[in-house]
Parts: structure tokens; sequence; C-alpha cells
């Protein structure tokens, strides 16, 4: 069951917001989560906050995922978490990954991104991380 209670899998949105054009992690990542039995939307490159939203909401997914290595993060998951609970998506978990410095990532997770991942983070981490979240223990 989804974390919704659900018989189908935990639905994952991948998106990478802003203007980001390397997405071979976001790939790799997607692909983890899918091999896992997740059932991943990628949205793809160069994503608005409000492109990333309405997909989340639309998909009804259980979890948002999100790669940026563009140095923006401060600006962008702030927002795509504050729109995610302007349009009743506020129970969706976000997490992220990039390079991200240490007190940036302190700031975002009292923000609301539940997990972020830097460089070097494993693959079974993510997805244990993920897969937590979905099931609300994380």
């Amino acid at each position: 069951m989804s974390a919704k209670g659900r018989k189908s899998p935990v639905r994952v949105l991948i998106a990478k917001p802003g203007l980001d054009g390397h997405d071979r992690g976001a790939k790799i990542v997607a692909r983890a989560l899918r091999d896992s039995g997740m059932e991943v939307i990628y949205a793809g490159l160069r994503q608005t906050p409000e492109e990333i939203v309405r997909a989340a909401v639309e998909e009804d997914v259980d979890l948002v995922g999100l790669s940026i290595l563009s140095g923006a993060h401060m600006a962008l998951l702030p927002r795509i978490v504050r729109l995610l609970k302007k349009e009743g998506g506020g129970r969706i978990p976000v997490f992220a990954g990039g390079i991200i410095p240490d007190e940036d990532a302190r700031r975002l997770r009292r923000l609301g991104v539940r997990a972020i991942f830097g460089p070097g983070a494993s693959l079974a981490e993510i997805v244990r991380t993920a897969q937590q979240l979905a099931r609300g223990v994380a």
C-alpha cells in the first residue's frame, strides 16, 4: 500500500527546478526509485516552481524529489514548499539533492524540505529515505 492507503506503488515526481541543465543525477535517482518499486514521473529540465507544484498535485504524488545544482536552491526550494501548501499539496514531502552547503541545508529543513542529499549520497540511502518519507516515518 502507498502512503495514502491505496494498493498501488508510491508515486514520486522527480524534477529539475530552475535553469540547471544537468539531469544525469536526477535520472539515476529516478531509475533507482523505479527499480525499488516506485512509480516515477520525471518532469524534466528547467521546470518552474509553479510547473512542479501543478504536476505534483495533478499527478497525486506521494513525494516530490528535486535535483538542483545551479545554486538557486534557497530561492526555488522554499518557493516549491510554499506553493505546495497553497495548492493543496502540503502533505507531500519534498526531498532534494545537489550541491547545497550545510548551513543552507539546515535552513531548508527548517523551511520544510524533509531530506537533503549531497554529493556522495548513496542510492540505497536515497531510496530508503524516500520509502520512509512515503510511509510517514522520516
